[in-house]
């Protein structure tokens, strides 16, 4: 087999990608198919870390716009993201893949403080590591939270696994004519105002020279495909020519 071309990834998965065909929750089978997909890899040397978003459980923005207080939204969100990352670790380890959950937050019945170099050490040790509460600040989104993890442990790229095989010059499912880009720079997505991720983390992984991958978590190994450097997805990187 060949050998993947990054040894340790940050894969950043939307709560919304956990729903399957539902309006909310965690759709079990979905959750599972990810998780043998995020197992191919460790089998294969790959230490995997994982933030997770909590958009299908609770969403603080939208939550705000309703009229609660922002910082109260977000701190519910971040919960929600949480209680994402335990379902993903139970699906896991029922894979027999050891995890660690890490929470901004302190909730240490469910889940171990995030210190920076214990992340590092459980990676190093195997374990799949699985970032919940964002950053655990008010106001920050979990992309941005991806790309900081990311830059912290020495990812060697940020992974955003969403329901869509890349980023697209339009909504591809309203405009079927629409291209999906192979290659952009961190200025133009934040010049065009792409939807790839907050202005915020890519401007984080601009600054720290972290690549991006955009791909889809629904097409059956497509997570692999881009260990092993195929095309796959829209790559994200300094100026490109």
């Amino acid at each position: 087999m060949t050998a993947p071309v990054y040894s340790r990834i940050l894969l950043k998965l939307s709560g919304e990608a956990l729903m399957g065909d539902g309006q909310y929750g965690v759709d079990r089978e979905v959750v599972q198919r990810m998780a043998r997909e995020i197992k191919d890899v460790s089998d294969a040397g790959v230490q995997v870390a994982i933030v997770i978003g909590g958009g299908n459980i609770f969403r603080g923005m939208a939550k705000a716009a309703e009229g609660m207080d922002r910082a109260t939204a977000d701190y519910m969100g971040m919960l929600a993201t949480v209680m994402n990352a335990l379902a993903i670790q139970d699906a896991l380890e029922h894979l027999g893949l050891p995890t660690r959950v890490l929470s901004a937050l302190h909730i240490e019945q469910v889940a171990e403080p995030y210190i920076r170099r214990r992340a590092i050490r459980h990676l190093e040790k195997g374990r799949v590591v699985i970032f919940g509460a964002g950053t655990g600040n008010p106001f920050f989104t979990t992309d941005t939270a991806a790309s900081l993890r990311a830059v912290e442990i020495n990812a060697e790229v940020v992974l955003k696994g969403t329901k869509v095989d890349g980023v697209y010059t339009d909504d591809p499912v309203t405009h079927p004519e629409a291209m999906r880009y192979r290659e952009l720079s961190y200025n133009q997505v934040l010049e065009q105002g792409l939807q790839v991720m907050d202005a915020t983390a890519i401007t984080l992984c601009r600054d720290n020279d972290m690549p991006i991958i955009v791909f889809s978590m629904n097409k059956s190994g497509a997570l692999m495909r881009v260990m092993l450097g195929e095309e796959e997805g829209t790559s994200v990187r300094r100026e490109i020519a």
